[in-house]
């Protein structure tokens, strides 16, 4: 499958499911700006686990990763069945939980680490896409 690409951003679903429909570009806009160059990957748990150990030396597959690749320029990889089995444990609709982790990756590729500041961040940001 082909990505989908827009200005600055495209998206690939490697895995066999169908992805919801997210506004990825405005949240991509409203918090990295429009400048910067976005690759969003999905892929499988089994490719998460292997980016997980091979760059945070962690032996478990994730629900996302984040890799800045240069100032304006980074990478997120999702791995939709993680995210799916997360979802039930916060609570929320699959749809609403992947935008829940498209914010959280975009926080950490503006350079945020886990904290206060960073939350209050992807409050705001959830607040204002509805997620």
């Amino acid at each position: 499958m082909l990505p989908k690409t827009g200005k600055n951003l495209s998206v690939t679903n490697l895995t066999k499911g169908k992805l919801p429909r997210l506004p990825f570009m405005a949240v991509k806009e409203a918090i990295l700006g429009k400048g910067y160059d976005l690759s969003v990957v999905f892929a499988s748990r089994a490719t998460l686990r292997k980016l997980n150990r091979a760059y945070r030396l962690k032996d478990k597959a994730t629900d996302i990763l984040s890799f800045p690749l240069g100032k304006i320029r980074g990478e997120i990889f999702i791995s939709p069945e993680e995210a799916r089995k997360e979802s039930k444990k916060f609570g929320r609709n699959f749809e609403n939980f992947l935008g829940f982790l498209f914010i959280h990756g975009l926080a950490h590729l503006k350079g945020l680490r886990h904290g206060s500041k960073m939350e209050e961040q992807e409050i705001k940001f959830r607040r204002r896409f509805g997620i």
